[in-house]
């Protein structure tokens, strides 16, 4: 039986990860190490260790995965398999196994390489995104593809949605695709870096919605793109307004962007660029939970108006 040594951290991985136990020999499982969440600060491992310790995996949780991967290579398995697991990893380790090291990655390669390729797709507004499975290589996602798989993106859909079903395809093509890479019968097929584009892990900066520069399907797209994390939102006298939820309102309005204001005594609109509005639906102001937006216009909102 095929000896994997699995290597995530998310939900996202987590899918994979089974799928691997079920027909595999997983030999041990790589991912980040556990970390402090909450106000009370308590170490929580991440789900893909949770998910090994359930099957008696042995983990390795490296800080830093160049110096620390002497262990993992002594296990000796045919194939790495990575899914989302949140460190560059060196050559040492990648050209170990017998078949090398594969990577799942939510995004049409060589588009959006990079960590947050679901969260830049929703955002850039694209109708289509997918899963490529390719080698491993020094530069990130940079290696020559071996399986594709298109998955469409509907306008209801948000980060989480996606992530769920990307994690679903990711699965089922990464197991025809060791199959057929340990048949010997797939031709791998080169990146074209002219068409290179990178999706970086976003940054704080990119979570605050700028009225000024984004129409309201802009708005739409971006508070889509960060629902459920890190969750996008805007500026009310200084205080953030998390936005969950939004609808693109078909009115043309007078104000300045980011003006925000009530029609029909519960419904929640912004000015956005383009004399375009959005309606939010959604939203958590500072120390509340997340509310309908109408809960919001009649009574935390009075204080912002």
């Amino acid at each position: 039986m095929l000896r994997i040594v699995f290597m995530g951290t998310p939900e996202f991985s987590v899918p994979i990860l089974e799928a691997l136990i079920e027909k595999y020999d997983v030999i041990g499982v790589v991912t980040q190490p556990d970390k402090c969440v909450g106000r009370k600060k308590e170490l929580v491992a991440s789900p893909v260790k949770q998910c090994a310790l359930a099957h008696n995996i042995k983990v390795f949780q490296p800080e830093k995965i160049r110096k620390e991967y002497e262990d993992i290579v002594a296990l000796n398995p045919d194939l790495i398999v990575t899914a989302a697991y949140g460190q560059l990893v060196g050559m040492k380790l990648l050209n170990a196994p017998k078949y090398r090291s594969i990577n799942v990655h939510a995004s049409l390669l060589p588009k959006y390489r990079g960590g947050a390729p679901i969260h830049q797709a929703i955002k850039n507004g694209d109708k289509e995104t997918g899963i490529t499975i390719m080698y491993m290589e020094k530069e990130m996602d940079a290696g020559d593809i071996l399986g594709v798989r298109k998955v469409k993106i509907e306008d209801s859909d948000t980060c989480g949605s996606m992530f769920n079903k990307l994690s679903l395809v990711g699965r089922d093509l990464l197991l025809e695709t060791i199959d057929k890479l340990v048949e010997g019968k797939i031709t791998p097929i080169k990146q074209n870096e002219n068409e290179a584009t990178f999706a970086y892990n976003v940054t704080k900066e990119e979570e605050l919605i700028d009225f000024n520069e984004e129409t309201a399907t802009d708005v739409f797209n971006h508070v889509r793109a960060y629902n459920p994390n890190p969750v996008a939102h805007m500026l009310l006298k200084g205080e953030p307004l998390k936005i969950y939820e939004t609808k693109v309102y078909d009115y043309k309005h007078n104000y300045e962007p980011g003006k925000i204001f009530v029609m029909n005594k519960n419904h929640v609109y912004v000015a956005c660029k383009d004399n375009t509005t959005i309606e939010l639906l959604t939203v958590q102001p500072v120390g509340k939970k997340p509310m309908p937006a109408s809960d919001f216009a009649n009574g935390a909102l009075r204080k912002y108006l």
